[in-house]
């Protein structure tokens, strides 16, 4: 089974979860990534390196391959905004931990029926500006930091930007049910479980 959630962003949880934060980064000796977006795309292969090691567990899932993450990187980096990219780095300007995060595009594209032209990009455009609502696509950490709390980090961050920019709803993607190390991220917010996806197996003989 798969499930997702509807997290009710509001300012009840801030404290907590900066100051968890906070004491993390000192604890570990980690910071937050703060370059622009032409620094972004220089790491950006390091982000699809800690995919594979944090989700090689994970049922159905399989390395990515070098031309996938290029392709991945060139088709949706490119437009996105880096505040809603959280990146952790050790003292090394390594990669060990990051979420990606975007504007919702739900509305956007029921507004255009699917198509970007002539004119069905324009919804696409008005949702990465102004927007209550973001989805959550994908968070992973390095095997070395988990049980460190540094997705604490992480969701300070997804936390400040969505208060920022006045996201109230956010909704996650699938997460296996049995994926603890990520649905533990949503105990920092008021979240409901609102889907379900099931697979069901046959064999043919």
């Amino acid at each position: 089974d798969w499930v997702e959630s509807e997290i009710t962003v509001t300012n009840q949880s801030e404290e907590k979860i900066l100051k968890a934060a906070e004491l993390i980064a000192k604890r570990n000796n980690l910071h937050m990534f703060t370059g622009n977006k032409k620094a972004l795309f220089k790491i950006a292969p390091q982000l699809f390196n800690v995919i594979d090691e944090a989700y090689r567990h994970l049922y159905g899932t399989v390395p990515l391959s070098d031309a996938q993450v290029k392709g991945y990187i060139d088709s949706y980096f490119g437009f996105a905004d880096v505040d809603y990219i959280p990146i952790v780095l050790d003292a090394n300007e390594k990669v060990i931990a990051f979420g990606i995060t975007f504007p919702s595009f739900s509305k956007a594209l029921q507004k255009n029926k699917g198509n970007l032209f002539p004119f069905g990009f324009i919804p696409i455009l008005r949702a990465l500006k102004k927007n209550d609502r973001a989805d959550l696509y994908l968070i992973g950490i390095r095997d070395v930091y988990l049980g460190k709390g540094v997705n604490a980090m992480v969701m300070a961050q997804i936390y400040r930007t969505f208060m920022k920019n006045g996201i109230k709803y956010v909704e996650t993607n699938p997460n296996l049910e049995l994926n603890n190390n990520i649905r533990v991220m949503w105990k920092y917010f008021d979240a409901r479980q609102h889907k379900r996806r099931r697979v069901f197996v046959k064999h043919l003989s």
